[in-house]
């Protein structure tokens, strides 16, 4: 059951089971977060955390909070809700759950534009090389299937071809370039939060503020088009222009995630997904995806802090193993389905 939220000139339709979903991930993400902040011999005392949270803290407890664990757990939130929403966006647009910013070749793109910029163009800012990076991986695949993105089969092999280039174009460069950087950017390009600072912060938190209020007041014009384009032309909505600009947010917000925590795989494949098949709707969730993104890099950075075995790994080795079986679920799914 649905009702209309007005936020201004907003018409926002909100169902009772999504508001359920996201008030229940909400809190759990509080309390993954509140662990994140207080577990461990660096922890920072759970009687201390309120003090800490209003800036009344002084000493160890600061420094942990402001240096070591505070920018780290934003980051992971921030970043997590971008990739939520990049992926939400883009599989909505190209009609295929494949069809997500990983298997494009999207990240790879993006850390392949902030190798170049980091190590052979230093005067461009490496949010904007994650970008830009970003951009062209996309353009890439979509020129190179011959049917943009809507072909779950076609998108899959150009995504792995682009995306082997874009690690081709990594590798050299770092391979060539200063040791000592290229040694720093080597763990960045894994997917890692590990010694995040307020600069990361500040990149995707701003990132976060303007993309995810956009992808919501895009995310009508974007669920019509799941009925068709001649039906979303039907009702007004021009399907090409929407199309265009779902697309350029998603690698907007994509590209922003990177710049702040590197390419981190497989949560905007897996976050709207999960958020559709619990609220039991096809429409495009932002809100929901950007919640179960934030809440599932911030689990796994969780786990790379303080899970034996896996404890200090970079928190993109763990999202790529547990991704990697996902999408070879759901593979095994779309060809049983005879859509590959």
């Amino acid at each position: 059951m649905s009702a209309i939220v007005r936020i201004g000139p907003l018409a926002v339709p909100v169902r009772a089971r999504a508001v359920i979903f996201c008030a229940v991930t909400a809190t759990v993400l509080v309390v993954v977060a509140v662990l994140s902040l207080t577990l461990g011999t660096a922890g920072i005392p759970l009687a201390e955390l309120p003090s800490v949270l209003l800036g009344r803290a002084e000493g160890m407890a600061e420094f942990v909070f402001e240096r070591l664990r505070g920018p780290r757990l934003a980051t992971a939130i921030f970043a997590g809700a971008l990739l939520g929403v990049s992926g939400a966006l883009f599989q909505t647009v190209t009609r295929n759950p494949l069809g997500s910013p990983d298997v494009i070749g999207l990240g790879a793109g993006a850390g392949a534009g902030v190798a170049v910029t980091t190590l052979v163009l230093p005067v461009v800012p490496p949010s904007l090389g994650a970008v830009l990076g970003a951009a062209v991986a996309t353009g890439l695949v979509f020129v190179s299937t011959g049917r943009g993105f809507r072909s779950p089969a076609r998108t899959i092999i150009a995504g792995i071809a682009v995306a082997a280039l874009a690690y081709a174009v990594t590798q050299y460069i770092v391979s060539t370039q200063l040791r000592d950087a290229a040694s720093q950017l080597a763990e960045y390009l894994v997917g890692s939060l590990n010694v995040r600072n307020a600069q990361h912060v500040l990149v995707t938190g701003v990132g976060a503020a303007v993309i995810i209020p956009a992808a919501m007041v895009l995310s009508r014009n974007v669920s019509l088009l799941e009925m068709g384009d001649e039906t979303a032309a039907g009702v007004g909505v021009d399907p090409a222009r929407t199309r265009t600009l779902a697309v350029c947010l998603s690698v907007l917000a994509a590209g922003v995630s990177v710049a702040g925590s590197g390419p981190i795989a497989f949560v905007a494949l897996t976050a709207p997904q999960i958020a559709r098949r619990i609220i039991g709707t096809s429409d495009v969730s932002i809100v929901p995806s950007a919640l179960t993104g934030a809440l599932i890099l911030t689990v796994a950075d969780l786990a790379a802090q303080q899970a034996p075995y896996v404890q200090d790994l970079p928190v993109g080795v763990l999202t790529l193993g547990v991704g990697g079986i996902y999408l070879g679920y759901l593979l095994v799914r779309e060809h049983s389905k005879g859509r590959l």
